[in-house]
């Protein structure tokens, strides 16, 4: 496709508020290229279950009603890129979403057989990628649009597209981040022989205690690794790339540095992986946790003044992101801010919200530019 058509589908993502509305096309375009993406990920997992698919998704591939909805999705895509077409005078949103569709159709769609690959061991998660983009996209979006804390921000806002690029990389290089980060608790689970004492204990406790748990010990853990990473100039370099997000929504979470990841799925999961939880609890919580990032991050209104007080709320963690003085290295529990309370970081003013979100340093734009701005900042 010419750059020029490229320029079209941007100006047509971003078009204004006014623009979007029922009636338009711009719905049914958006959607369109949703399911279209997750249709074709779904192909290219099927059709090259060794390169494009997790080996832990293989249970859902293979469920009987995998297929059909994997046929679903497509012709969802066909019907709303056909909408489109048909009421939006600019045609970039429904012209990709059926160009996309189409080539999951070739690719062989619902009905496509596995391919003979080299088997390499490595994969990349497209169906992961996708699960997710339906799961957290398809949940977060239209809420956003019915409730929002800041009516005029766009679904497409200001550097959406790298916060969409982290997103896809961070699911299609789950594995090697998953490799890096299991490091520290195979470790332990290797030399610490005196925790199965320990490891027996917890794993008789009921299931609900058991995930309750979980949640205390992993967000006790990654508080003091969230507040080292504000505390240390060089740490912060890395950090500094999340916190440079402008705006605030359900995708800004998925700004993060690939350094941080690893080292933050490796300290969080010690808990989980090294003192004999239920493998049931350390699924559901995973689950959790990807649902209940992308909730604290999103564009959400609601000041939950009594609820914010026992869980993190979103206007929490928006309060985390503040630009302003007060906001600076305060609220960094996940889960709980009476870590906050206990360790002096509290800061939830009555019904009030942050005026702007980011960093006073420049953090540059584009993915390459921030994962190379650690090693080349300034530091003061």
């Amino acid at each position: 496709m010419s750059r020029g058509y490229w320029e079209s589908l941007k100006r047509d993502l971003e078009a204004p508020i006014e623009a979007r509305g029922f009636g338009t096309g711009w719905f049914a375009g958006f959607f369109a290229i949703v399911l279209a993406v997750a249709g074709l990920c779904f192909v290219a997992a099927l059709r090259w279950p060794e390169w494009f698919a997790m080996p832990e998704l293989a249970k859902l591939r293979d469920m009987q009603g995998f297929r059909p909805f994997v046929h679903l999705t497509l012709l969802g895509a066909y019907a709303l890129a056909l909408l489109s077409l048909l009421l939006r005078p600019r045609k970039a949103l429904g012209g990709t979403a059926l160009v996309l569709a189409l080539v999951a159709s070739i690719l062989g769609g619902a009905a496509v057989q596995p391919r003979e690959t080299h088997d390499w061991g490595v994969f990349f998660g497209v169906d992961f990628f996708a699960v997710n983009m339906i799961a957290t996209g398809l949940m977060f979006a239209p809420i956003e649009r019915i409730f929002p804390h800041l009516s005029k921000q766009r679904l497409f806002r200001t550097e959406w597209r790298e916060d969409l690029f982290y997103y896809l990389v961070s699911s299609m290089l789950v594995q090697f981040i998953t490799f890096l980060a299991l490091a520290p608790s195979s470790y332990v689970n290797t030399h610490f022989g005196w925790l199965d004492h320990t490891r027996s204990a917890v794993g008789s406790l009921p299931w609900p205690v058991q995930f309750l748990l979980a949640m205390i010990l992993t967000d006790l853990a990654q508080y003091w690794f969230h507040r080292l990473f504000h505390r240390v100039p060089f740490l912060w370099g890395f950090h500094a790339v999340h916190h440079s997000a402008k705006a605030m929504d359900w995708l800004a979470g998925a700004r993060m540095h690939f350094v941080e990841i690893v080292l933050l799925r490796g300290v969080t999961s010690l808990p989980l992986l090294t003192l004999g939880f239920a493998p049931s609890v350390m699924q559901a919580y995973v689950g959790m946790v990807y649902v209940y990032a992308s909730l604290v991050h999103a564009n959400l209104r609601g000041d939950f003044n009594v609820l914010g007080k026992f869980v993190v709320v979103p206007r929490f963690h928006h309060w985390h992101h503040a630009i302003e003085a007060e906001g600076v290295d305060k609220n960094f529990a996940i889960h709980f801010p009476i870590l906050d309370r206990l360790f002096g970081t509290h800061y939830f003013p009555d019904s009030q919200w942050p005026t702007g979100y980011g960093v006073p340093e420049r953090v540059p734009n584009g993915y390459l530019a921030q994962m190379k701005y650690p090693f080349v900042r300034e530091r003061g």
